[in-house]
């Protein structure tokens, strides 16, 4: 008799079989990977946020005026303090601005586009106003100039 129980509670395969069919499979989704993945895309779209600005450097005016709510990237002219004038991101001659903007008219969306005057506070005002007449020379109607928001 001693034989016969000491065979049917020998193993260990009887308590492991009742062990596993309590065990119900895990069906909750793992949302670690998930959240790693999107603080890595908040973190590079918070550097390549500022990277998307003009890239022309300029000591702007401050103005009491709200920002402007625009869909595409704009046309915009910039004037340094030392009279250099860039079309969005690329110096232009003065000389030559009026050739580059009748031809950037005649690619886009012509001059009914709104195009942006941005003056460094330290330029000439006779510099800017020359530049604003030769954009009106071109033929564009909608120029806005361009300040920083005052912070009082």
């Amino acid at each position: 008799m001693a034989g016969s129980l000491a065979a049917g509670s020998g193993g260990s395969g009887g308590g492991a079989r009742r062990r596993r069919r309590h065990k119900a499979p895990i069906a909750d989704i793992n949302m670690t990977p998930f959240i790693d993945v999107m603080l890595c895309l908040l973190i590079i779209f918070m550097v390549a946020a500022p990277l998307l600005t003009s890239g022309v450097t300029l000591d702007l005016p401050q103005s009491a005026a709200g920002a402007l709510n625009v869909d595409k990237k704009p046309l915009t002219v910039s004037i340094k303090a030392d009279g250099q004038v860039y079309i969005n991101d690329s110096e232009t001659p003065e000389t030559d601005l009026l050739g580059h903007l009748q031809a950037i008219a005649g690619q886009g969306a012509g001059t009914d586009e709104r195009i942006f005057v941005r003056g460094d506070k330290a330029a000439n005002y006779g510099a800017i106003m020359q530049v604003m007449g030769r954009i009106s020379g071109a033929g564009y109607k909608k120029v806005a100039l361009i300040t920083d928001q005052d912070n009082q």
